[in-house]
């Protein structure tokens, strides 16, 4: 399988490269976002491509914008990618791995949804007791699900830098107190069904992070990606255990792979080898597999 580590369509004028995502202008009203293979961890990309890893999160964050649809717009034309670019090299760059969307104004604000004590919320925890300002009953163990899902919202950060939790105060000076309702709202609502659907294809979504974006009028859309394994943690719900971090189905298994390197988590990244590549490719499918039955 070929890799896709940087798309280059000269078609389009090109806006940005995030760490995984190219995005390039089609016109004042809509965007193509091409999700190339690069990976980053540690908020770094490292130099090796994950081979397919743009197709399948395009194809679940696809599933989950339509499956959840009826909670909230989401940010899809329904354009085919290819009929935006030009020659066959550039259609080839785009197929399966692009997506044409409306241009809209991204909310300053990860809206974050956690189920389970994990990561910088155990962080959080561990040294206060709470998550993001959320007072939690003591005694809570590593990776415990929580008494019920929270609102754990951050910055968000430029590149090579990272977010930062902040409380629900914060959002509301960010995006005003109806908004910021509004997103909390609809990031649990989100969560909240997709977790349930997951439960029931044996996958566990300990937490995952949303962002929103308005048009001129205001309306509110669920933008960039949704439920993907880059934007979540997905547990194999037959191997979790209360007091361990799981397994997952997503890039947890490579850091856990970078945590055993004389690594400063500075750019430039590691090399990786092939067999870390392969099973973090494998991890990506199995996500896919299990979630859609494809």
């Amino acid at each position: 399988m070929s890799a896709l580590y940087e798309s280059s369509i000269a078609s389009l004028p090109l806006l940005g490269r995030g760490k995984v995502r190219d995005i390039y202008a089609v016109d004042e009203q809509r965007l193509l976002i091409v999700t190339t293979d690069r990976l980053s961890a540690f908020d770094v990309i490292l130099p090796d491509p994950i081979p397919g890893k743009g197709e399948v999160l395009t194809a679940v964050a696809n599933f989950w914008f339509e499956r959840l649809a009826h909670v909230v717009p989401n940010h899809l034309t329904g354009v085919d990618p290819e009929s935006v670019v030009q020659g066959e090299a550039e259609r080839a760059q785009v197929r399966g791995r692009a997506i044409v969307v409306r241009r809209l104004r991204p909310l300053p604000v990860e809206a974050v949804a956690r189920g389970y004590l994990i990561g910088s919320g155990w962080k959080d925890y561990q040294a206060s007791g709470a998550v993001c300002g959320i007072a939690l009953p003591p005694g809570l163990k590593l990776a415990e699900k929580l008494p019920q899902p929270l609102f754990t919202p951050s910055t968000k950060a430029e590149m090579g830098s990272h977010d930062e939790n902040i409380d629900f105060g914060r959002v509301e000076q960010l995006l005003g107190a109806s908004l910021a309702a509004t997103v909390r709202d609809l990031t649990l609502r989100l969560y909240t069904e997709a977790a349930e659907y997951a439960r029931g294809r044996g996958i566990i979504i300990a937490d995952t992070k949303f962002e929103f974006g308005q048009d001129e009028a205001g309306k509110l859309y669920l933008i960039d990606e949704a439920l993907t394994p880059d934007s979540s943690r997905f547990w194999p719900a037959d191997q979790y255990q209360v007091g361990s971090s799981p397994p997952s189905f997503d890039k947890q298994y490579l850091r856990d792979y970078l945590e055993t390197l004389d690594w400063n988590k500075r750019a430039p990244g590691p090399k990786l080898p092939a067999e870390i590549i392969s099973k973090t490719s494998a991890k990506y499918h199995e996500a896919l597999s299990r979630l859609t039955g494809r």
